[in-house]
């Protein structure tokens, strides 16, 4: 087995591991490897072909494809090194990566790494819908790939089930192929993707929005027939006796994300039960000291740019626990509070003089609210909240000089 050693490993090329390794680089950190698992560089974005991206990081629209060509430049012109169709089968606490590649076994042991391997989407089987096993169900995901990265059409008449972005986009490109979308059914009372696309990928094209529905039942035997669809009452158990059979040949299934740590777990990170990405401090270091994540493995994500401007937050931490740098006045934690779903980061370093970045997203639509850090029963931070829905992050700065103590911090809304 081949062995190497690095400054820092990023592991995956998506717009996280891209974004990082260009900010690595900017501050002199030059020992850099990235390691993808795909044959080319840019993750998911290779398959988004419309436009929306880079609004906020580039200050124009892109399409996804556009937008990583913009880091892959970079990357390229920076020289930094980088290995595709290579997949990290195991890390280890001390950071020793095993690497397999077209040349064979390798064991990169890094002195920081940085997690950047995005997320996957949840399946059929996450979600346990009874019937037979025919073609003609997958994820949304799925079905970009097939259209946009292999030019094959999925199905002709379609059914959607859960409101995700993704799902809301292919609903539009499916009917621009030429496709009869039939509707969408979300099993929650609001839609899960963000209102543009609800605007745009819905409305633009006429496709009806079904809010507390879910689909109980797949027919078919070789190629799907039908579904049974039946609506949920507020607890989200479904309601006997509104059973109707919708006729189809394709079910795409746009019903969520999970962070990719399988690797985070290997190397002993602590897991946040809510996010399902790790427990990390406002550098976005993990519980292992080294170890740092960013994107949609640490927590899924509304926009790229969002993914991009917080791989080059990350950075900084990176750059500072290579030189050494950490705090000596002890951390203070942060946890979710009232109508709070989850809060990253989980852990705030006190001798910080720059501003937090902090992110969560709300349980339940909102409008006209006050967002508050309490510590120690008092208010450290507040702002007002004129509309929130959970399908929306929101990202606030917390001052540093908010931090008055290790006693926890709870974010809360009320």
């Amino acid at each position: 087995m081949k062995s190497r050693k690095v400054d820092v490993l990023i592991i995956g090329g998506g717009p996280a591991g891209l974004a990082a390794a260009a900010a690595l680089h900017g501050m002199g950190i030059t020992d850099l490897l990235l390691v993808e698992r795909e044959d080319e560089l840019g993750g998911i974005l290779r398959q988004c072909i419309h436009e929306g991206f880079g609004l906020k990081r580039f200050k124009t629209s892109l399409s996804g494809p556009e937008y990583a060509a913009r880091f892959v430049r970079r990357l390229n012109e920076l020289g930094i090194e980088h290995i595709c169709g290579a997949a990290v089968t195991d890390m280890t606490e001390d950071k020793r990566c095993t690497v397999v590649s077209r040349d064979g076994l390798m064991e990169i042991t890094a002195r920081a790494v940085i997690l950047a391997m995005g997320c996957r989407e949840r399946t059929r089987g996450a979600i346990a819908i009874p019937g037979s096993r025919p073609s003609g169900v997958m994820t949304a995901g799925v079905a970009q790939s097939y259209m946009n990265i292999h030019n094959k059409q999925v199905g002709k008449e379609v059914v959607i089930l859960g409101s995700g972005d993704i799902g809301l986009i292919m609903a539009r490109r499916l009917t621009l192929e030429g496709s009869s979308v039939l509707g969408v059914y979300e099993l929650q009372p609001y839609a899960s993707g963000l209102p543009r696309n609800i605007s745009q990928c819905l409305e633009d094209y006429d496709i009806p929005l079904h809010l507390s529905r879910t689909v109980s039942r797949i027919h078919g035997r070789d190629r799907l027939e039908g579904i049974t669809v039946m609506a949920v009452d507020d607890k989200l158990v479904p309601v006997k006796g509104t059973e109707e059979f919708i006729s189809c040949d394709t079910l795409i299934l746009s019903v969520g994300l999970i962070p990719e740590n399988e690797l985070s777990l290997a190397a002993g990170v602590v897991l946040d039960p809510r996010t399902k990405g790790p427990v990390i401090s406002e550098a976005y270091e993990t519980s292992v000291p080294g170890i740092f994540a960013a994107g949609n493995v640490l927590q899924v994500h509304d926009l790229v740019d969002q993914v991009s401007m917080e791989a080059e937050r990350l950075a900084e931490g990176v750059a500072n626990y290579l030189e050494g740098k950490k705090s000596d006045l002890g951390f203070a934690g942060m946890k979710s509070g009232a109508y709070v779903s989850y809060v990253v980061p989980q852990w705030v370093a006190m001798n910080e003089d720059k501003e937090i970045t902090v992110s969560l997203r709300v349980k339940e639509p909102l409008r006209n609210r006050m967002l508050h850090v309490m510590q120690e029963g008092v208010s450290v931070f507040s702002r007002k909240i004129s509309h929130a829905i959970p399908a929306e992050m929101i990202q606030f700065q917390l001052p540093a000089e908010s931090v008055k103590s290790t006693g926890d911090m709870e974010v809360m809304i009320s």
